[in-house]
């Protein structure tokens, strides 16, 4: 997804043809995950009262299972001393991509499916690591995956997409519906607030693009218990591909875990005024290689940003 500032032929018909389109530039990555830095993955999870010995049932037969996942390193899972109903569970990867690689599959979630009846809710943080203490000694086995090389400055909105699909041939119908689509209430509490949502509609597969300044889960839930964004999804359901209930919390965990774009990569070239125009393109890629290719848009998109010339003011990456 890229803003510009207008579409580039009409500024440049705007411009003296002898003076040349530039910008003063100092673009800035906020943030990617192909640095190759390790990253540390932290679960909170609250478990049903008198459920403890069934969630960790589960989780020995889903830990033997992630042991076996390309880029997993180790990971330990807690309980808490003052409440023992919250556990925490954390793992390390090589790298954030073989992760988010595993965590968007199919195979996570017929894998995960079981903890849900021992789970009332889970909270995922993720983080890239960049000082460790308890480096290995000499002749040690050296740590897989290194670390961030300096900290990120980013501008305190964190961005998110969700994408699913509908039936062939129902995408005039389904355009008419999100075309009607009201502005949900920006403010979410004291703490939270929506900056700005997105939808857009690319063959048959729908996405909206959210950004939030300060809690991303309460968002999310904010937003699906707005009146006039339930609308549009019941209105919307008879045309799904994959059937959902969002009132059922199991089949509303299952969509919402399927249709996660997080963002992995986001460059800005100059600051964002309020004429920047907002563009989405879709890239469907090979099976399997996904990942491979929004880190070679993100490189573009990098180049892009360092160009006087280019009329892209920022791009994120889904």
């Amino acid at each position: 997804m890229t803003t510009t500032p207008t579409p580039a032929s009409e500024q440049l018909a705007s411009e003296d043809a002898a003076e040349p389109l530039t910008r003063q530039l100092s673009h800035q990555v906020s943030q990617s995950v192909f640095d190759g830095s390790r990253l540390r993955v932290v679960l909170l999870v609250e478990v049903y009262d008198g459920a403890q010995q069934r969630f960790l049932e589960t989780y020995e037969n889903l830990r033997s299972h992630v042991e076996s996942v390309p880029g997993h390193i180790g990971e330990q899972l807690c309980q808490s001393i003052e409440n023992p109903s919250q556990w925490l569970i954390t793992s390390e990867w090589e790298s954030a991509p073989p992760f988010l690689n595993w965590v968007s599959s199919e195979e996570h979630v017929r894998m995960v499916k079981p903890l849900h009846s021992c789970v009332r809710d889970t909270r995922s943080l993720r983080f890239h690591v960049v000082r460790e203490t308890g480096r290995p000694e000499n002749g040690a086995e050296p740590a897989r995956g290194g670390l961030q090389a300096a900290p990120r400055v980013g501008d305190g909105v964190i961005r998110h997409a969700l994408t699913f699909t509908v039936k062939p041939g129902s995408e005039e119908a389904v355009g008419k519906i999100l075309a009607d689509y009201a502005s949900p209430e920006p403010r979410v509490d004291d703490t939270t607030r929506l900056c700005r949502t997105s939808l857009f509609l690319h063959g048959n597969r729908v996405v909206r693009a959210i950004e939030v300044r300060g809690d991303l889960l309460a968002a999310l839930r904010h937003v699906a218990e707005q009146p006039e964004v339930r609308a549009v999804e019941e209105a919307i359901n008879p045309y799904l591909e994959q059937d959902r209930d969002l009132a059922d919390p199991e089949s509303a965990r299952v969509f919402y875990t399927r249709a996660a774009l997080p963002a992995v990569h986001h460059v800005t070239a100059g600051e964002v005024s309020g004429a920047a125009q907002r563009h989405a393109l879709s890239y469907p890629a090979r099976p399997g290689c996904g990942m491979r290719l929004a880190q070679l848009l993100a490189e573009r998109d990098e180049a892009a940003a360092g160009d006087p010339r280019s009329p892209v003011l920022c791009s994120t990456i889904f």
